[in-house]
């Protein structure tokens, strides 16, 4: 199945702590169904010294399931994705909210 949301994308949260933040989707892990995007979702973890690797607090972003973000349209509001099959055959992925390809 092709995927809605992919790598790249720019994706607004819909719910959780960080609702209504945005962000650009950097991995996408289809067998969980979930994305990781930047900025959002933000853990700290504990990380212990190694040789090559400082020791300390870090943090980083939590993967965050795919029905809790949509994508951003060109109106800068959320939408959700559907496809269309084009006249030379090609599928591409469209907005429910405009009708208009998004690009990707």
């Amino acid at each position: 199945m092709a995927a809605k949301i992919r790598k790249g994308d720019k994706v607004i949260v819909l719910s959780g702590r960080d609702k209504g933040r945005t962000g650009e989707v950097f991995e996408v892990r289809p067998a969980e169904d979930r994305a990781l995007v930047r900025g959002v979702n933000i853990v700290k973890r504990h990380q212990k010294q190694t040789q090559n690797q400082e020791g300390g607090i870090l943090s980083k972003e939590s993967p965050i399931h795919l029905s809790n973000i949509a994508i951003v349209g060109k109106d800068g509001k959320p939408t959700r994705v559907g496809f269309k099959i084009q006249a030379d055959g090609t599928k591409v992925r469209v907005a429910k909210r405009s009708g208009a390809e998004i690009d990707g």
